[in-house]
């Protein structure tokens, strides 16, 4: 029987700039737009740092090819106790982007239901509906997720690219002028002020690597397709974010729940933008039934490892782990509602800088180990040089991010790690050498 026939590089290149663009950029312009069109230059040192992390995890895919991604190569240079440590921050930092997401759907969602922005408490009650429905939807198994989540993607996907490149039809340089510099800030203060929330636009680049085992030419192919999927995010997220500032007023897209549907109100007229709004509605539900189910199962796999509660690795006839999935709602809806704010805008960037502080953590510990990796693989003295270079750039960038994400996210971050170190240390004796692992075994409820 024939070999089944593996991804090319252009295919694997698509995957990734699809799976980094999801629903993270359809709320970014309206808070960019709160400090001016400078925080437009956030993207060129987002983009030079989220292209090393991208090579930098391309290359410890290549060194590492076991379950766990990030946690796996951490456990390469600090054991057991480092893989603990990446899985249990990215995990919550997965909990923490879907209250995001969800939060993004509720604003494009306030144009068919006005009452979701009435007050804070309101917008707190969508999101938290949100998160259930999901999560609920995510009973039937991972079979409908998938096929769903392939298809709603494009409902940001199209409209943020199309807006790309023809919205510069519509574009008026004395719009964007206007919207430069409103509060006066210098060049390092402009470059600086949302690398937090151009960073979450990226988030996900990681999980390129995974996929090495279905491409024709791994060791060449998946750090390009890391770099040219990662590039070809970039741009559009930077053609998109530019070219919205020269159509919307920025005190209007300022105030905005739906900024893209906004830029097509005004690039058409309000129905075509009402359709836009639709569609966001559509990609963000869709992206956040898919990252459900992939937190959940995140859950599942640590608990296979011993490294969570047994109950996340009991699973039904469909394979959805329930118990998993209510205690993670659970937790999102407490994330939900810790973080609401007076306006939706503001509870989305204090999620999205948290998340960041919980995700460039893992990114900082993973890409440490890449050395250790190298050393073991014996390769070329070259290689090594440039591999350390560039995930030295990825390692400083991330360290970068935390720094602007502000005191209040990353005090958040550090109480996460200590709540991760109290739950090790009653884990860490399950690993003491001559401790017996039992089979790994999903029990059905």
């Amino acid at each position: 029987m024939d070999a089944p026939k593996k991804m090319s590089l252009v295919q694997l290149t698509f995957i990734v700039a699809v799976n980094m663009m999801g629903s993270g950029i359809i709320m970014l312009p309206t808070n960019m737009a709160q400090v001016g069109a400078i925080s437009l230059l956030s993207w060129i040192v987002t983009a030079v740092g989220s292209m090393a992390i991208a090579y930098g995890f391309a290359q410890a895919g290549i060194f590492n090819q076991r379950p766990g991604g990030m946690a796996a190569y951490a456990e390469d240079a600090y054991g057991k106790d480092g893989y603990f440590q990446v899985f249990f921050l990215y995990f919550l930092s997965l909990a923490i982007g879907n209250v995001a997401i969800a939060t993004s759907a509720v604003g494009y969602l306030a144009t068919f239901i006005p009452w979701l922005s009435s007050a804070p408490i309101a917008t707190c009650i969508g999101v938290i509906a949100l998160l259930w429905l999901t999560t609920v939807a995510n009973f039937g198994g991972p079979s409908l997720t998938g096929r769903l989540g392939s298809i709603t993607v494009w409902g940001v996907i199209l409209p943020v690219g199309l807006l790309s490149f023809a919205g510069w039809f519509w574009f008026k340089g004395d719009v964007f002028r206007e919207a430069w510099n409103p509060q006066g800030l210098s060049l390092g203060g402009g470059m600086s002020s949302s690398i937090a929330l151009t960073l979450w636009a990226f988030l996900g680049m990681e999980s390129a690597a995974q996929n090495s085992a279905a491409v024709e030419n791994p060791k060449r192919d998946v750090p390009l397709a890391c770099l040219f999927g990662t590039l070809g995010a970039a741009v559009i997220y930077v053609l998109s974010t530019t070219v919205i500032q020269g159509i919307v007023p920025n005190a209007e897209l300022a105030k905005s729940t739906g900024p893209f549907g906004l830029a097509f109100a005004h690039m058409f007229n309000p129905t075509v933008g009402t359709i836009v709004m639709g569609l966001a509605v559509l990609a963000c539900l869709g992206s956040l039934l898919g990252w459900q189910f992939t937190i959940a199962q995140t859950g599942k796999s640590a608990a296979d490892e011993r490294m969570f509660p047994a109950f996340f690795a009991k699973v039904n006839k469909l394979g959805a782990p329930i118990a998993g999935m209510i205690v993670l709602g659970v937790v999102q809806t407490l994330l939900a509602l810790s973080t609401i704010s007076p306006t939706l805008s503001e509870q989305f960037s204090a999620l999205v800088n948290l998340a960041v502080v919980t995700n460039v953590v893992p990114y900082i510990v993973a890409l440490s180990a890449l050395m250790v990796m190298m050393k073991a693989g014996k390769v070329a003295q070259g290689t090594y040089r440039l591999n350390v270079v560039i995930g030295l750039v990825a390692m400083l960038y991330s360290v970068f991010a935390l720094y602007a994400s502000g005191m209040e996210a990353v005090m958040g971050g550090m109480l996460v790690m200590g709540v991760a170190y109290v739950i090790w240390g009653f884990i860490a004796p399950r690993f003491m050498p001559g401790t017996a692992a039992p089979a790994a075994q999903s029990a059905r409820v």
